[in-house]
This record gives C-alpha cells, sequence and structure tokens, in this order.
C-alpha cells in the first residue's frame, strides 16, 4: 500500500536552508474534478453511514463514499467544507483512489481526483482557493516487494503539477508525499532520502522553490500542515523525549512548541488552522493493545484528549481542522472497517 504519514503548511526563512528550483511539470487530464461521480446504486441524499451524539463538545458524522464503504480516509477540510479523502486500503487489488466531497455531502458530491495513469493517489489536503496536494504511485503491490513508489503533486482544477523535493540523495523507490496547503499556495510535506532518514520541507508553488524545515529539536521531521500565518504542524522524533515521536508546532518565527500528550508512546500533529489550532492522534500502548485517540491543542486552552468517535473510540484519528472548529479524520468500527468522519463543534454552525 502507499506510505500515509499522516496515520501518513509561507516558508520558514529564520530556518536559513537552501532554496532549490526545478522547472515545474504540468499534466493535463480532461475528466478528474471535473463533475460529481455518481457510483452505482448510490443516491444523492446525505453519505452518512450513522450519526453519533455529542462527544466532548462534538457531533460526530460518519461519512463514506459508497464505492468502497469498507475504507475511507477524510484528510483535510476547508473554510466551505469541502473535504479531502480517498477510499481504497492499498492492498493489493484494492487501491488508494483519490477524491474531494463537497457540502453538502451527499454521495452524487464526490469528485475523482487521481494522478494521470497513476494506480494509486491519495488526497492529503486542500486550501480555500481550489488547489490539492497528495500523492501517488504508479503500483498496488500492497505489502509485497518491490515497494510502491510514492510521488508528490500539486493539482489546481485537473492540472497537475510534480511536487517532489530535488534532492540528489532520494530514497528508491521515491518517498515524496505533499500533506497541506495554505491560501498562499504553499505547501508542505516530506520526502525520505537514501539512508531512510524523513525531511520535511515546503514548496513555493508559484515560485517554483523547496525549501527544507528543520525545527529544533526534532530530527526526522514530517511536515503535516500549514496555516495562512505560515505556522507548520507535523510530527518527528524528539532527542529530549527519549527518541519518542512528538507532535511540534513550528511558528513563522522559528519557536518550537512539542505537543506531547502525557502517558502516551507517541503523539502526531496532523492538521492546523489559522488560529493555531492544531490537531492530530496519539497512541497509547503498544503493539496488539496499542490505542490511538484524537486529540485537539490551542494556546490559549492546551489539550484535550480522548477526542475518539464513539463508534471508534481507542481507534480514532483527528486528520485536519478549519478556522470554523470542523475535524475530520477516520476511525475503525467494530467490524474492522475504516470510516471516515466529521466532527462539528457543538457550539458553532454545522453544516
Amino acid at each position: 500500500m502507499l506510505t500515509h504519514a499522516k496515520h501518513a503548511r509561507p516558508v520558514a526563512r529564520s530556518l536559513n536552508t537552501p532554496r532549490r528550483h526545478r522547472a515545474a511539470r504540468w499534466a493535463r487530464i480532461a475528466v478528474a474534478a471535473a463533475a460529481p461521480v455518481i457510483a452505482a446504486g448510490s443516491v444523492a441524499s446525505p453519505a452518512l453511514a450513522n450519526a453519533h451524539g455529542a462527544a466532548s463538545g462534538y457531533q460526530f458524522r460518519t461519512i463514506d463514499n459508497q464505492r468502497d464503504p469498507t475504507f475511507n480516509q477524510l484528510l483535510g477540510i476547508d473554510q466551505d467544507g469541502v473535504i479531502a479523502g480517498y477510499f481504497g486500503s492499498g492492498a493489493m487489488g484494492h487501491p488508494n483512489k483519490g477524491y474531494l466531497l463537497v457540502a453538502r455531502h451527499g454521495q452524487a458530491r464526490y469528485l475523482d481526483e487521481n494522478w494521470p495513469v497513476s494506480a494509486q493517489t491519495q488526497v492529503t489536503g486542500l486550501n480555500d482557493r481550489g488547489v490539492t496536494v497528495g500523492f501517488w504511485s504508479s503500483t498496488n503491490n500492497g505489502g509485497t516487494t518491490p515497494v510502491n513508489d510514492n510521488r508528490a503533486f500539486v493539482a489546481v482544477r485537473g492540472s497537475f503539477i510534480d511536487g517532489d523535493f530535488p534532492t540528489d540523495n532520494p530514497a528508491s523507490p521515491p518517498v515524496d508525499q505533499l500533506l497541506g496547503v495554505n491560501d498562499h499556495n504553499i505547501a508542505v510535506g516530506f520526502y525520505n532520502d537514501s539512508a531512510g532518514n524523513t525531511h520535511a520541507y515546503t514548496f513555493d508553488i508559484r515560485r517554483n522553490r523547496f525549501n527544507e524545515v528543520t525545527p529544533s529539536g526534532i530530527t526526522n521531521p514530517t511536515g503535516a500542515a500549514i496555516n495562512n500565518r505560515g505556522d507548520i504542524a507535523g510530527f518527528g522524533t524528539s532527542a529530549s523525549a527519549n527518541g519518542q515521536v512528538v507532535g511540534y508546532l513550528l511558528r513563522r518565527d522559528g519557536q518550537v512548541t512539542i505537543l506531547n500528550v502525557p502517558g502516551s508512546s507517541q503523539t502526531q500533529a496532523l492538521g492546523i488552522n489559522d488560529r493555531d489550532e492544531v490537531v492530530g492522534v496519539y497512541q497509547v500502548g503498544t503493539g496488539e493493545n496499542a490505542m490511538t485517540h484524537g486529540f485537539t491543542w490551542t494556546p490559549g486552552g492546551g489539550l484535550q484528549t480522548n477526542l475518539d468517535d464513539p463508534a471508534g473510540v481507542g481507534a480514532t484519528t483527528i486528520n485536519g481542522v478549519n478556522n470554523r472548529g470542523q475535524l475530520v479524520g477516520f476511525y475503525t468500527d467494530a467490524q474492522g472497517n475504516t470510516d471516515g468522519l466529521l466532527a462539528n463543534p457543538s457550539h458553532r454552525h454545522r453544516d
């Protein structure tokens, strides 16, 4: 399957990293994201498997593309409620297929978005100006050898551009993913080098410039989300936490805030909005008995933990947040399916 760093956004000039330039390579297709895709037998009613009661101040809803109700992940949400995600587990014969879901979130409102001639695609992030980001693969080998390649992309209304970091020392096969993008068209993600090390980077889409991002105190960083201030949320290994994976908030001025849920075995920051509200996932325990929970963090309020879909307690990931405080993510249900979730704050307007 595709490597999925999210469970797997202006440039931070204070980091003093070199700028890299590369000519853009565009590919155009006529049908992707051009019209709603209606699955056979689907109807235009809301795409809800169920709606759950309020938990921790949120109203949770399960939203699955019925082209594959067994596996959906919702990864980003814009201010109008448009959601980025994909279906398909990535197992051999069950490829990832990217989509956008337009509010009001009915089955007729899914728009396919896949890199031309790709075997697999994940749409991982979007901004409020019609720009989406993600990654694709030319193969669907599941967990077998050879391992699937991962190639980053940016898409604008059916036009696609390569977003791979221009390194001279890439992994083989390459691993590049763009995971978020802000309204200034600065995308953020990561790539792996030939030694298997992870490097966070930003991609200035308009200027065709790449910067490596190196948050202080973090090794092997992943850049997962970027807001319109240029603040980046992500995760990596912390030397001060005995090599544990922790989340981080890297502000544009270079200041780093470490996010590490007490008692967790690892914490990943995956989304951020313009108020520096950070969302993500943390794990308690290890191995088969490990549980995953969603969290939010705000500069004034700190951590809110155990933010789980009621149908997926202990198996929930929160992946994205918009300025209205709406959350998207996914959970594993009692049947072992992966379901997309939308969480609306109880005290705010719901779509």
